[in-house]
Formats: C-alpha cells, structure tokens, sequence
C-alpha cells in the first residue's frame, strides 16, 4: 500500500535502518500497465507511455545505459516493473580508493607505534625518544596532523551546521502546512465555541466535510494530523491505528497541553518517540472567530531523524572522499619540501665538512632570498673570516719565526765582533814590538776590520729592528712633523732633490712614532737607492685626505719594479740587491698593518714607483 512519505507508517513498520525502495534515495521505480506509466518513485525521467517494441524480449533483464543500469521485471499480463539506478563507477572507485586509504593510514600507523614500543622495550626513558622527530618528521607530521585536525573539525562543524539548518527547515515546513490546517478548520468550524466529539457528532455534515478537508490537505503535504478538544482528548486523527491498538495514548501530551492550555503560547515543538522512532512534533492551539481557543492542532513529523541521517551520510561520504585525495596530496607536497630543505641542509653540512684551513674553500651560491639564503649568506661570511683569520695566523706564524731568526741571526754575527777586536789588539801588540812592515800590515787589517764590522753591525740592526716591529708604543701625534723630519735630514745632501706638499694641518694618527720614523726612512733610502748613477735623485711626496684617512704618496725617478718580482716586493728575506738584507718593505708593510692602515704602490718599470701608505686620522691630543 502506498503511504505518505513524511508519515508514520513508513517510519514505523520498516525493519530496523532498511527503507521501502520507494522511499530509497539510489532507486527509481515505475510501474507500467498496458505500455502507459501507472506510478513512478524519485526523479527518474521514466517515458510516460511505452510501445510494444520498447519492451526487452525477456521477463526480467538489465539493461545499462550511460551511467544508469535499469532492472525490467516482467509482473504479469501487460505489467511492467522497472527498477532504475544510478551506477557511477568513478564515484565507486574514489570512495573505494579513499576507505582503503585511510584504513592503511591506520594500519601502518599502529604498526609504527607497536614497532618503537617493542623496540625501546616501554623503557621510559627511551619513550621520550619517540617525540624527538627529526625536521623532516617534524614538518611532515605537521603537515598531516594539520590536514587530519582541519578534516575532524570541519567534519563536526558541518555536521552541527546540518543539524541546524535541518531542524529549522522541519520547522519552517511544519509552521506553513500547520497553518494552512488551522485556516482550513476555522473556515469549517465558524463560530463554534468548541470542539468536543459530542458537537461534532451533532454536527454530521460538519465532521465529514472537515475530515475529509484535513486527509486531503495531509495528503498534499505528507504528514499526519492529530487534533485535539480544549481537554487534550484526541477527536481526529489521521492515523487511527496507533491510537486505537493502544500503542499512542488518546490524550495530548502534557507538557505541549501545559505551554498550549496554561501558558497560552500560539504554538509549541515538542521531540517524542515511539519506541526508538524519534519525530517532531509540533502544536498550536485553534481559535474561533472570538479569539478563543476551541482545539488544539498536533502535525508529528516522522521522516525528520532519517533524513539527517541520510544528509550527514552524504555528506561524509563526500568529504572522505576529498579528504583523502588532500591527505594524499599534503604527504606528497610535504615530502617535496622536506627533502628540499633537507638536501639544502646537507649541502652546508657537506660544505662544513669540507673546511680546510690550508686549502681556499669555496662559498655556496644560493640564489633564494629566504632563511637558508642568510644561513648560506652568514656562512660564508663565517668562511671568508675564517680564510682572513688563517691567512693572519699563517702570516704572523711566519712573522713570528722571522724574528726568532733575526734574533738568532744577530747574535750569530755579533759573535765574529770579538775575534776581530782581538786581532786589533794582535795587531797593536806588532806595532808595540816594532815589526817589520807592521804600518802597511796595520793599515790594511784596520780598513778590513773596520768595514766587515760596520756591514755586520748594519745587517745585526736590520735584523733587530724587524724584530721589535710588534711591540709598539702608540701614542697620537702630527704625522707631517715627522715627514718633514726625515726630509729634512735628505735635503741637506745637495745632490738630491726633495719636492714635498705636505698637509701643515691637524692630521693626527695613532701609532708608534719611532715605527712611523723607520717607515718614511726606509721608503725614502729605498726610493733613493732605485735611482741609476746616471740620473739627478727626485723624491715627491704629497698628502692628501681620503674621507676619514691621510695618504701619503712617495714618487721616485728611479727604475721601477720589475714585473716578475712585484709578487714577493713585501716578503721578508726577499731583496733585489746584492748587499740588502730584504727586510725594508717587510719591515715597511708590518708597521702600516699594526698602526691599522694599508701599503701599496704603483710602478711602470723604467719609469719609478710611487708607495702609497693610508693611515686613519685620529683626534686631537
């Protein structure tokens, strides 16, 4: 028998979850009689009327069409049933994929969690060690963890969002045709001042004119209707059999009878049950022309737990399905990024490990401006710093054995001073014991003696000087003063000329004067000594400064650096002449550093150098 879709009867008779196919949202039903459609279920376009040769050949077949299968049965003598369905097998197939996926989500995560609790034993301080992920864990599960917390929370929200929309929208529905009852029973009722079995059964015509209006207006709409007299005892219902088999009592409930009757509300949603069946009921009270209520009007709406469950099914179904494929697509982009930060991290971990004091190391080149671009960037500042600070280290090891062997050098050639002072003092003992030739023996060992000395005691200075050059007494003074003290001491040899433009202004430095004195001294004698016999000596030396710094420039006549030896110009022990010692530019290059300023020069050879020396001004003292 067909029944109202929104009534009990469906509701109640079915078997626990199992719905009608009528009522089932996957199916689509006809029913033919004679080739003309007889009653249809859901929204199939089944064809209204059908030939003799639309009709397969067997009593029941399937035919499938694009994307429906549809089930003939052939039910006797010219009727037909046709069962109709839709078969999406890329819908299947996703929902499928998504359920296997995420069941091997759990599967492989429990195995994970068995496998480190076996392998650490339940040791509690090994269990700690489960939450020490490394970064590619530690963002990975991030990832996911996010994608699985977002999944849960909009699961619930949506959910709270469709149980709320879907009791409103049952109340809106019941509200209009609850409405629509009450206008049709005050039209039929009139005047009346109430609404009592015994009125009505006085009133025949009135009661078969009423029921019938109401089962008419249930019918269009769906639902069921009680009403109730100003007592709360049932006078009509819709659906008779729970009532009459006892299994609903014929008077109202009492709380919607309380708000109705006592509280006097215009209408009232009460949730009751039969059995496990819960529904909605809702009631309001009917009022006669005067205002005065005469009954109380009752709609049970029974569909309304099944719908949101079908809803919220749906709706799951649906977002395991997304859910997956974005789960899915979160561990793969995940793993994207970790191996690309990891491989970015391997790279410095690489490059670290292949730092080398002794040999250049090469910078990394990233060309990113993120946060492993300042940690490459930091990097290889800390690289460059490092290569300076090994570079200073090698030099003042280097430096520093230099002045172990000029110290040792010195004494080594201090030592012949005295063997020489004795055969003086042999000589001066042949003299006394009037020997023969002893005036050109004496003559020849004095001038002998007397050079060997003087080139010993300069190469024993030069040695010593280098030596000292790291213990400077700093102290702040005019560095044109001291210019003009060593150009003057050169300017009283006629042969030379000294061309000099110095500041004459406050440019103070700090350094060690004595040092400052030796370098322009050294400067000036190697310029000088640059200079072919041939040539008239010129020396110009001019100051100028450069933003915070004084540069002095020393320009030479002479005949300039040799291409090949420019290398090893301020290596110590490296000298051009056959009587230097090779620690005069040294020396020269030493003192700048340690006053905090910088040597070069510029030279074309056959032409002169010029020797620039930049120092830092310094206050007033």
């Amino acid at each position: 028998k067909t029944e109202k879709r929104d009534a009990l009867y469906p509701e109640l008779f079915s078997k626990g979850n199992e719905q009608s196919i009528e009522n089932a949202v996957d199916y689509a039903v006809a029913m033919y009689r004679d080739g003309k459609l007889v009653n249809s279920f859901n929204d199939y376009p089944f064809p209204v009327s059908l030939s003799s040769t639309d009709f397969p050949n067997s009593d029941q077949v399937e035919i499938k069409k694009e994307g429906v299968s549809e089930w003939w049965d052939h039910a006797g003598p010219g009727k037909w049933v046709v069962i109709a369905r839709d078969t999406n097998i890329t819908l299947e197939l996703i929902t499928l994929f998504s359920y296997i996926f995420c069941v091997l989500l759990l599967i492989g995560a429990l195995i994970w969690i068995i496998m480190h609790l076996f392998s650490i034993r339940l040791n509690k301080n090994d269990l700690k060690k489960i939450w020490y992920l490394s970064i590619r864990n530690q963002i990975q599960g991030t990832i996911l963890l996010i994608s699985a917390i977002s999944f849960v929370i909009i699961g619930f929200a949506s959910i709270w969002f469709f149980v709320n929309r879907f009791e409103s929208t049952n109340r809106e529905k019941l509200s209009r045709v609850i409405r629509i009852l009450d206008k049709e029973i005050r039209k039929n009722m009139g005047d009346r001042e109430g609404f009592s079995t015994a009125e009505l059964d006085s009133s025949a015509n009135i009661l078969s004119k009423l029921q019938s209006s109401l089962s008419k207006i249930s019918e269009i709409h769906g639902v069921d209707v009680n009403i109730y007299d100003i007592s709360g005892k049932l006078t009509f219902s819709s659906l008779s059999l729970p009532y009459n088999k006892g299994i609903l009592s014929s008077t109202m409930n009492p709380i919607a009878f309380h708000h109705l009757s006592r509280l006097n509300e215009s209408q009232f949603f009460q949730e009751e049950k039969i059995g496990k069946l819960r529904y909605i009921s809702h009631y309001i009270p009917v009022l006669n022309d005067d205002g005065v209520s005469i009954a109380f009007l009752n709609i049970p709406y029974f569909t309304s737990e099944t719908a949101l469950r079908q809803e919220i099914s749906n709706f799951l179904i649906t977002i395991i399905n997304l859910n997956a494929f974005i789960f899915l697509l979160a561990g793969i982009i995940s793993l994207f990024i970790t191996n690309r930060i990891a491989q970015s991290f391997s790279l410095i971990a690489q490059k670290m490990q292949q730092v080398n004091l002794d040999m250049h190391n090469e910078p990394i080149v990233w060309d990113r401006n993120d946060e492993i671009g300042a940690l490459v960037k930091q990097y290889n500042k800390m690289v460059s710093k490092l290569e300076e600070g090994a570079a200073k280290l090698a030099k003042t090891e280097r430096e520093g054995a230099w002045r172990e062997m000029a110290k040792q050098v010195a004494h080594e050639i201090k030592n012949p001073l005295t063997p020489m002072k004795l055969s003086m003092q042999f000589l001066q003992k042949a003299i006394d014991q009037k020997a023969p030739n002893v005036e050109e023996l004496a003559s020849n060992v004095s001038k002998t003696l007397i050079q060997q000395m003087d080139h010993l005691s300069n190469i024993a200075n030069a040695f010593s000087q280098f030596a000292h050059i790291g213990e400077p007494q700093k102290e702040s003074f005019l560095l044109h003063e001291v210019i003009q003290n060593v150009v003057d001491l050169h300017q009283m040899n006629n042969e030379v000329q000294m061309h000099c433009h110095l500041l004459k202004e406050h440019d103070f430095i700090y350094a060690d004067k004595t040092q400052i004195n030796r370098l322009f001294t050294n400067l000036i004698i190697n310029a000088l000594q640059s200079i072919p016999e041939d040539k008239t000596p010129e020396i110009r030396i001019r100051q100028y400064i450069v933003n915070k710094d004084v540069v002095t420039a020393i320009v030479d006549n002479g005949t300039g650096i040799p291409d090949e030896v420019r290398a090893n110009i301020f290596t110590p022990n490296f000298t051009t002449k056959s009587s230097g010692t090779g620690l005069g530019l040294a020396m020269c290059k030493r003192i700048v550093e340690q006053s905090q300023g910088e040597i070069w020069y510029e030279s074309e050879y056959g032409f002169g150098t010029t020797f620039f020396i930049r120092l830092p001004l310094h206050k007033e003292a």
